[in-house]
């Protein structure tokens, strides 16, 4: 049973009525946001995780991901945007006043600063506790499968969750006599919104990509079709790219390209990671579990250690319980929100994104649940990524054109396409809220399409050229203006005081975490991975 098939015109007025437009009030939102931290002299920081910023293991709001020196910022799902943004903002400030006495700062690209050798990149510190093991060892492990340098790309997540209204509505639309419960139905609706996403996500790599150069460091000893910027040395671009960080030289992963993942229904995302994850990998094999000392080297030796090795710009989402694998958490409660995980830091942006990013990202979803989701084959996956490659490598090339289909379409005429029909979504959601911001935010992507010089890619290598300034030099210039941004930002004494107890409860919590071992990380792990076989048999 596929479902969503009905036309976008029909499930777009449906929202239109008063009593069920007032469900997108209720959408709640959430940001992950990564920055690596940084020595004055725009190299990476070496220095362990600042104890005052609390342990990266059960810190509510801080924590760290893959390299030590790669913090990541949580907030909590919010119904407002802008309340969203000040929470991440009080983050960031409370962050600054810790990393300012080690003379720190934060990176401002999705692209890394000055990188030593691989081994001198720190790898993410998480304690003694089996938990904690756990989340260092896969960090290790990611190392030796890809190289340690990839651990230091940072982006934006966003976290994205419609309520039961909505569903309920959209649900009876669909299926008015069905006796399917709202979270089966909620979960088909993920999945259809995900396939969706997944055609046409390119069009917010091509509006949001923010990484059309590296540093020349990152690309020691690695194959690349680059070339070296002619402006300024240390620094390799592609003219026309957008988004490196979502190409070969980012989030990719050659051994993965042909893991062909199934979004059609729940079982058989489930069954195909599962298996992932529990077959082996020659390639990975010869690696070796753990290492002449008898010291993990990685989780296993198969495609994926865990399910967050599979790198998709996009993840269906269910809170987990402690211990519990996020593929059993969705197998038995169903999916609860996406996550949205293409999106590069806005590096002209002190918190990297923007509430006019938030709001085009609202609206274009709304677009993917609302339209007609067929199921995916796997001519159409792969043909995904081929269109990823070529907004990645050449996203604002004149005469561009993506496979669509049978056929090669225009990326203008097809992206133009789209953004009208979440227009559309953008009236539905100022209806909501009583605005017309959305509807505004969806016409200022609409002027990057006429006008690729205005996309933030565009806008770096542009200004890095006015100003002859290498990748580098010009990053940690903006670094520089945001960390002197935040520095005049004090948090008021009562804030203050309230992060700064986060942090001493979350020290406290990975204490006791690791004064209650009950068991060797053997067996922890060994109980760990006996949930996906449950997984495989759904």
């Amino acid at each position: 049973m596929t479902g969503f098939s009905l036309a976008f015109s029909q499930t777009k007025d449906l929202f239109k009525q008063a009593a069920t437009n007032v469900s997108l009030c209720e959408i709640l939102r959430g940001l992950e946001k990564e920055s690596l931290r940084i020595t004055p002299q725009g190299t990476l920081a070496k220095t362990p995780h600042p104890s005052t910023l609390g342990s990266a293991l059960t810190h509510p709001k801080i924590t760290t991901d893959y390299s030590e020196a790669l913090l990541e910022f949580i907030t909590p799902p919010l119904k407002d945007t802008k309340n969203l943004l000040n929470e991440l903002n009080r983050i960031h400030r409370y962050t600054f006043a810790q990393i300012d006495s080690q003379k720190e700062m934060l990176w401002p690209s999705s692209m890394p600063c000055q990188l030593g050798k691989d081994d001198e990149i720190p790898v993410a510190q998480y304690g003694s506790s089996n938990s904690g093991k756990m989340k260092t060892v896969y960090r290790l492990g990611l190392g030796h499968r890809y190289g340690r340098s990839m651990q230091t790309i940072a982006g934006i997540h966003y976290n994205f969750s419609l309520p039961d209204s909505f569903w309920k509505a959209l649900n009876d639309l669909h299926q008015p006599k069905s006796d399917e419960s709202l979270q089966d139905f909620k979960t088909r609706g993920y999945f259809a919104l995900i396939r969706n996403f997944r055609r046409y996500f390119w069009l917010l790599i091509y509006l949001f990509g923010a990484s059309p150069a590296v540093c020349s460091c990152f690309i020691n000893n690695r194959q690349h079709q680059l070339k070296l910027f002619p402006s300024a040395g240390h620094t390799h671009y592609l003219p026309f790219a957008t988004s490196l960080r979502m190409g070969d030289l980012g989030y990719q992963s050659d051994a993965q390209k042909k893991l062909a993942v199934n979004y059609n229904n729940i079982q058989d995302y489930l069954r195909t990671l599962c298996h992932a994850i529990t077959e082996t990998h020659p390639a990975y094999s010869a690696i070796g579990l753990k290492d002449q000392e008898g010291h993990y080297q990685q989780l296993n030796d198969s495609l994926l250690q865990i399910e967050n090795e599979f790198y998709s710009s996009i993840r269906p989402k269910r809170t987990t319980q402690r211990g519990e694998t996020a593929l059993q958490a969705l197998r038995l409660r169903g999916v609860e929100y996406i996550e949205v995980r293409c999106v590069d830091l806005n590096p002209y942006e002190p918190l990297g994104i923007t509430e006019t990013q938030i709001q085009l990202m609202d609206a274009f979803l709304l677009y993917c649940v609302l339209s007609p989701s067929p199921e995916t084959d796997e001519q159409e996956f792969y043909q995904g990524q081929e269109n990823q490659r070529r907004i990645v490598n050449t996203g604002r090339e004149p005469g561009l054109q993506l496979l669509r289909g049978e056929n090669q379409v225009f990326m203008k005429d097809w992206a133009l396409e789209i953004l009208q029909d979440c227009l559309h979504c953008a009236e539905l959601l100022d209806q909501s809220a009583n605005s017309q911001s959305y509807q505004s935010a969806v016409r200022e992507q609409i002027n990057k399409i006429h006008q690729p010089e205005s996309t933030p890619s565009a806008k770096i290598l542009r200004e890095m050229q006015e100003q002859k300034k290498s990748f580098y030099e010009y990053t940690h210039a903006l670094a520089e203006q945001h960390a002197k941004y935040f520095s005049q930002q004090p948090l008021a004494d009562d804030l203050l005081q309230e992060y700064t107890k986060l942090a001493e409860e979350s020290l406290k919590e990975q204490a006791a975490l690791e004064d209650n071992q009950t068991m060797s990380f053997d067996e922890y792990l060994q109980g760990y991975f006996a949930q996906y076989q449950a997984c495989q048999c759904c």
